[in-house]
Order: structure tokens, then C-alpha cells, then sequence
């Protein structure tokens, strides 16, 4: 099994602190910056950052749903670390100053892929997939905290 991995990134004309604040805002914002790959979203514990666990179906094509139940952690400032309980993914939301009242964001998952000819085309067109869902979280996250 070789590790696969999806990254995107984006400017958010807003403060660092500001972008952080909605993505760690389990229980109100986060909700709304998903797309609708995202079905089933529930927060079980907590609500806002480190501790919360939540849980969603994330639809990543017509065939292949993943069932997520994720544990958040904050190991360091500017930084959200989803780890899923159902698998191997773990997610990144890392927030940095990008300029005056400006954040970068950058979101990355890894996650332990398939062997075979299965892993050659999960290591291929994942990425892009995935990269593409959270293009649309960062884009829904940029109009929610540039308001």
C-alpha cells in the first residue's frame, strides 16, 4: 500500500485568527462551507476544536462513499488535524498570514491507498477528486469570513 496524498490551497482576504475560528467551528460554520459530497454531518462531542469529534459521509464519486468519523486535534498554532477512526486519512487545515488581513489555507489528506492496479488508479485520480471537494470548502470558507 503506498500513501496517497491531495493538497489545495487558497487565499482568504481575512484575518489568520478569523479563518481558523470558522474552521474549528464545528457545530456552526464548518457545516456550511460543505458541499454536497458531504452528506450525514453530525457533531458528537464538543463542537469547537481540539476534542470535537464529528462525523459525515463524504461522497467522492458516484461509486465510492467513505463513512468518516473524525477526531480533531490542534498540535500547534494555525493548525486543525482531522484524524478518521473509519480509516487511515488524516486531514490538515493549516492557517498562515498571507499579508495585511490576508490567510493562506491549506488543506491536506493522506491516507494509506489500495495495492494493485486499483492503488495505480487511486493514486491518480483521488487526488484530483479530492482536491476539487475541497477547492469548494475554501471557496464556501472564503465568502462565509470575507463578508
Amino acid at each position: 500500500m503506498a500513501q496517497v496524498e491531495a493538497s489545495t490551497e487558497r487565499i482568504v482576504a481575512a484575518e489568520p485568527e478569523a479563518v481558523l475560528t470558522a474552521l474549528a467551528d464545528y457545530s456552526g460554520t464548518r457545516a456550511k462551507l460543505l458541499p454536497e459530497h458531504f452528506s450525514e454531518y453530525e457533531v458528537r462531542e464538543g463542537g469547537k476544536g481540539e476534542g470535537t469529534l464529528v462525523h459525515w459521509k463524504l461522497q467522492a464519486t458516484s461509486k465510492r462513499v467513505r463513512d468518516c468519523l473524525l477526531e480533531v486535534s490542534e498540535p500547534t498554532a494555525g493548525q486543525l488535524v482531522e484524524t478518521d477512526r473509519n480509516s487511515s486519512m488524516v486531514t490538515t487545515w493549516t492557517v498562515t498570514p498571507a499579508g495585511t488581513g490576508k490567510a493562506k489555507v491549506v488543506v491536506t489528506s493522506v491516507w494509506n491507498g489500495a495495492g494493485g492496479i486499483g492503488g495505480f488508479f487511486e493514486r491518480t485520480f483521488a487526488p484530483k477528486g479530492l482536491g476539487r471537494i475541497y477547492d469548494a470548502v475554501l471557496a464556501k470558507l472564503a465568502a462565509e469570513v470575507e463578508k
